[in-house]
């Protein structure tokens, strides 16, 4: 099968490599891709948000398969539009990405179908906001309704903190992401990821994480996309994925479909496991990032056969390896706000010697002279398995030891 892969970063160098492992793939282009992905197949100069170009590239190509990596696609139409043309889309469609689109609407389903969350209250004017947060004491999360690229999100513990997100997110911060915001009360607990593949009413799990959100050790400092995950998540026994499939999931995919929106590829359940058992913080309409380079290297089963049986309507659980993955997240100084691009990076060769490493790509580029540098904020995701979480983690940080990158850090205490 000739396959065409959306999207430049670390998730995508996962599933780019997941795919070039199976023998049904002949063919692989990316789009725009990375100097990683690149050993897979070709890369092609068009961004992920360019649906017009993305859809003429796979009209160009004639390929059997798009696989469609980030959300911005998703929401913005791009499977919708590649099936209605004849080329095969593994992605839900924009009504089905709603789910991730908008905060407002993922609420608004899990509150039909009973599905735990905590309670939220949608504004578009800011003096409503103001007045609704102060009778929480300012103690809430303030969030973007719409994408905001992992950044529309404030935990929030006083009024003045409150305050100051919430004028900042009405009064345009996200363009119109922010337009309007959700407050949602805090709720206390462990993080959980939970991915499944849905088909319409039907559902199976495929793996739990874990992610590290904060930008530094002990978890402190802002809130990122994700400094590095482990799974399968310790916290997720057989009776909790049950629980999970059964009061989440199932009814989540059940309400998409009765709702004329049937969901069809990966969806991402951000939980919280409280005193109540767990509650949604937020869904994604794809693999997520760091998880799924922690996830797919775990995955024995095709991920291309997966694909393309589930399109044609048999869906059956995955098999995944019983190895610990551990992947780190290399990030540039800075981030998650402004930084500097363009720093060289060394040393990957010798960093992926051992067999049980990956490096992923997910923020970098090659210079006028061949040199690899840092092109984004995350900038490398380092995978390691190991029969053990302390084995798969000293293999991770052993070959973060051999990177030289003077413009770049990370935690120390993934999955410790």
């Amino acid at each position: 099968m000739k396959l065409l892969v959306i999207g430049g970063g670390g998730r995508e160098h996962a599933i780019c490599q997941a795919l070039a492992r199976s023998a049904k793939c002949s063919e692989l282009h990316i789009a725009p891709g990375n100097p990683g992905i690149s050993a897979f197949g070709t890369c092609h100069k068009i961004g992920a948000e360019d649906i017009d170009g993305l859809f003429d590239l796979a009209v160009s190509l004639q390929v059997d398969l798009v696989v469609i990596g980030p959300e911005a696609p998703l929401v913005a139409g791009l499977a919708d539009r590649l099936e209605d043309a004849g080329i095969a889309a593994f992605g839900p469609s924009a009504g089905a990405a709603q789910l991730e689109g908008s905060k407002d609407f993922a609420r608004q389903v899990c509150e039909k179908m009973n599905v735990p969350q905590p309670h939220f209250k949608a504004f578009t004017n800011a003096e409503d906001a103001l007045s609704y947060a102060k009778t929480l004491d300012g103690y809430c999360v303030i969030k973007a309704d719409g994408l905001a690229a992992g950044k529309g999100v404030v935990v929030s513990d006083s009024m003045d903190e409150a305050g100051h997100a919430i004028i900042q997110m009405l009064g345009g911060q996200f363009g119109q992401a922010s337009a309007s915001i959700l407050i949602e009360e805090r709720i206390t607990g462990p993080e959980v990821s939970a991915f499944a593949f849905i088909d319409g009413t039907n559902a199976v799990w495929l793996a739990s994480a874990q992610d590290h959100k904060r930008a530094f050790d002990g978890d402190k400092g802002p809130n990122t996309g994700g400094m590095g995950a482990i799974s399968p998540s310790p916290l997720v026994d057989d009776a909790l994925r049950h629980k999970i499939m059964d009061d989440i999931i199932k009814p989540v995919a059940v309400a998409m479909a009765e709702a004329g929106t049937p969901y069809r590829g990966v969806l991402y359940a951000g939980l919280m496991l409280t005193e109540d058992g767990p509650k949604v913080i937020e869904f994604n309409c794809r693999f997520g990032d760091p998880e799924a380079e922690v996830i797919l290297p775990r995955m024995e089963s095709d991920l291309l056969d997966m694909i393309t049986d589930l399109r044609e309507g048999k869906l059956y659980r995955p098999t995944m390896s019983d190895d610990v993955g551990v992947t780190v997240i290399m990030a540039t100084n800075g981030y998650p706000g402004s930084y500097e691009k363009g720093s060289i990076i060394k040393g990957l060769d010798e960093a992926a010697s051992d067999d049980a490493v990956t490096i992923f790509h997910a923020g970098t580029a090659l210079d006028s002279i061949g040199q690899l540098t840092a092109s984004g904020g995350r900038v490398l995701a380092i995978t390691a398995l190991a029969e053990t979480t302390d084995k798969a983690r000293s293999k991770a940080y052993d070959a973060i030891s051999k990177i030289s990158w003077e413009d770049g850090f990370y935690r120390t205490d993934i999955a410790k």
